[in-house]
């Protein structure tokens, strides 16, 4: 790496794509996390010596920046007062339940407004210190809102997208939100504004017009002569790198240690969710529950294993889901569970790639029902997983990831009837179906990676020399 001290691109996130772990030693040491994120940005960052810009994991830590795998890295300090009211406060406690359709009643404290401001700039001036001249800066998600306009005051010279991550509400529900306007000029900071859905750009298009009295022409908004475009570009994941972690033989061989583990049943069915109320999960587990009352599923012949790992467990709504969800596993396991056998296998741990690889692959029906989501890419990476070809996905329409995988089992998870119907459906179908479905979802997913979406986005920010990073090269193909 040269010894310049600005990049031509820059990457502003909540958080560093980085976790500090023990060497053998014990002396602590950085690794690169496993996000899909960071799969997709690394070949940019890496060719044009870019600099990522996140927090490091630590409250009131004060870490200098470096360098990890080509990338050079800027932590961002947060205390442990900007933690409460920024991260865990107004993003998660406000934005996060808002955008996700008020699944959750949104929590509005000013408090939370003023230090989401205040960690926003502290980012927004990190970009404009760290950024080369024209340099092209990309925010990524809902805690960052912010920085594109107060990037744009300090840096009028450099190229700004903006993607979120998660979904993007209706002018009804965005218009509760007390500080709307600073949110949407905000974003109108960026040359790119970017969601993972069609319908998440036209809410954001309508908001303009509405809030803001502005006159998009198509997807493109005049403001104050420069035109903010927008659009969809759905994320996806790394599919040969998940490929190739369940070609393995061993997860191949765990798979096989995992199903004996759970008494060879005749049906898995797995869910694999962060445990947010947005999942959908206790809609699922009463679902199941009807299902082995009615004994259109019996136990040992079948199987439920619910990954739920742990979320922002100091704010209030997480707290209330895991003791509902905890509560419910309880009953069906005193009710239908045998000694030795649970109904439902409930872990609420976070595991390796390897691990997830071997679930994904014994899993006869996975159930991805969330209430609402961005796009969820459990769903993706379970296609990605089945190089067997086989296995039924259930899929809530209210996931981005529906319009992808046209060929999941599709369920409306608020209609418990329904995801009733859905689950035995898929558990009941034909090899045949079964096949035929999973191979058109994973020819889709060759063919739309997660270094698809950053070309795709990299283009519409008008730096389509950036996405040169991504030659033939760098994405492999495969074959079932």
């Amino acid at each position: 790496m040269s010894g310049s001290t600005t990049s031509s691109f820059v990457v502003v996130a909540n958080r560093l794509p980085v976790d500090r772990v023990s060497a053998p030693d014990g002396t602590p040491k950085w690794r690169r996390s496993p996000g899909g994120l960071v799969t997709a940005l690394h070949p940019v960052l890496e060719a044009e010596e870019g600099t990522w810009i996140g927090w490091a994991g630590d409250a009131d830590g004060d870490v200098e920046p470096f360098a990890l795998d080509g990338m050079r890295l800027h932590p961002v300090p947060l205390t442990g007062d900007d933690l409460r009211d920024y991260y865990e406060g107004f993003s998660n406690a406000t934005l996060w339940p808002l955008y996700h359709d008020a699944v959750e009643q949104p929590i509005l404290r000013r408090s939370w407004w003023k230090a989401y401001e205040r960690v926003n700039a502290r980012f927004a001036e990190r970009a404009a210190e760290v950024a080369a001249p024209n340099a092209v800066v990309w925010v990524q998600d809902y805690q960052l809102q912010l920085v594109p306009a107060m990037l744009r005051k300090l840096r009028p010279d450099v190229r700004i997208g903006f993607f979120l991550h998660i979904p993007f509400p209706p002018v009804e529900l965005f218009m509760q939100l007390p500080k709307r306007s600073e949110l949407l000029n905000g974003l109108l900071g960026a040359d790119v504004v970017g969601f993972q859905r069609p319908g998440a750009a036209q809410n954001f298009l309508r908001l303009t017009r509405h809030l803001l009295d502005l006159r998009p022409q198509g997807h493109v908004i005049d403001v104050d002569g420069r035109q903010v475009r927008t659009g969809a570009f759905p994320i996806s994941i790394d599919t040969a790198a998940v490929e190739a972690t369940a070609s393995t033989e061993s997860v191949a061989a765990r798979a096989k240690e995992i199903r004996a583990e759970l008494g060879d049943p005749r049906t898995i069915i797995l869910g694999v969710d962060r445990l947010d109320y947005t999942k959908g999960i206790e809609q699922r587990l009463k679902a199941y529950r009807e299902l082995l009352a009615e004994r259109r599923l019996t136990v040992p012949e079948v199987v439920m294993v619910q990954v739920a790992t742990p979320s922002r467990e100091r704010v209030e709504h997480y707290q209330t889901l895991r003791s509902a969800v905890e509560r419910e596993v309880g009953r069906i396991n005193g009710e239908f569970g045998r000694v030795g056998q649970p109904a439902v296998h409930y872990l609420h741990q976070s595991y390796s790639r390897e691990e997830l690889a071997a679930l994904y692959s014994i899993a006869d029906v996975m159930a991805v029902t969330p209430l609402r989501d961005g796009m969820n890419l459990v769903a993706k990476e379970y296609v990605a997983s089945r190089i067997d070809g086989d296995g039924a996905l259930v899929l809530s329409e209210f996931a981005g990831a529906a319009a992808d995988l046209r060929q999941a089992y599709g369920v409306n998870p608020h209609d418990l009837d329904q995801l009733k119907d859905v689950l035995m459906h898929a558990a009941n179908a034909s090899v045949e179906d079964r096949r035929n479905r999973m191979r058109a979802m994973r020819r889709y997913l060759r063919g739309h990676d997660v270094k698809h979406w950053a070309r795709a986005f990299l283009t519409a920010l008008g730096v389509p020399e950036r996405a040169t990073a991504y030659n033939s090269g760098n994405i492999h193909k495969t074959s079932t």
